[in-house]
């Protein structure tokens, strides 16, 4: 997460969704005045112990607002990334299985595994995106959602409307993976589309061409 007072927006950093491209593409337009929570690569953290104590970088709208207030909060300009669901969970579980070879070889039995795993099911990186940028009603907090198979674009018009001047964004701690499509079955397409209802829903993804 990012607070910039100067620019006055809010970048909330959505796990698995390119989210250290774009940290290091505003960086350069900080200043001492504005904040950051982030446990990877670079360690800061939030002036806020309710905050900080989480130990990452993947707050929620939910759990900001209350900190910073409303008038704050609806004042400056909130935007996040997403992906499209399918994509996001297979770069999860190669993620999760990185230290072995098994989701190169079993990638079907590691994913279904990893869906069967009700406690793996509160790990930050596996929460559904909605969850991070809606309240607890479901309203989406954001003034802008850009997404991950657009991300240039995406981040382009964000600069323009925090008057950035545009940069090109670099690939950071990138999974290693072939296109998602590749691993689904119909069973495991139905059951990811079931834990992620909600995504599918509010960001219009579906399996196949990413769309706008």
């Amino acid at each position: 997460m990012i607070i910039s007072h100067t620019k006055k927006f809010i970048f909330f950093a959505v796990p698995k969704t390119g989210t250290h491209s774009v940290r290091q593409a505003l960086r350069p337009h900080l200043t001492q005045d504005d904040l950051e929570q982030v446990g990877l690569f670079v360690h800061k953290r939030l002036p806020f112990p309710e905050l900080s104590a989480l130990g990452h970088g993947h707050l929620s709208a939910a759990q900001v607002l209350p900190v910073l207030g409303s008038p704050l909060f609806m004042e400056y300009f909130k935007f996040a990334f997403v992906r499209n669901p399918y994509d996001r969970f297979v770069s999860f579980c190669s993620f999760m299985s990185r230290n072995t070879e098994r989701f190169a070889t079993e990638p079907n039995a590691v994913m279904n595994e990893v869906l069967n795993d009700v406690k793996l099911h509160q790990h930050i990186l596996f929460r559904p995106q909605n969850e991070l940028l809606c309240d607890s009603a479901g309203d989406l907090l954001m003034d802008f959602v850009g997404k991950v198979e657009f991300m240039q674009r995406d981040f382009d018009t964000i600069c323009a409307r925090l008057d950035l001047p545009l940069a090109k964004l670099e690939q950071v701690n990138q999974s290693i993976h072939r296109p998602y499509q590749e691993y689904y079955d119909s069973e495991l397409r139905e059951r990811v589309a079931a834990t992620y209802l909600r995504d599918f829903e509010l960001f219009n993804y579906r399996f196949g061409a990413a769309t706008d």
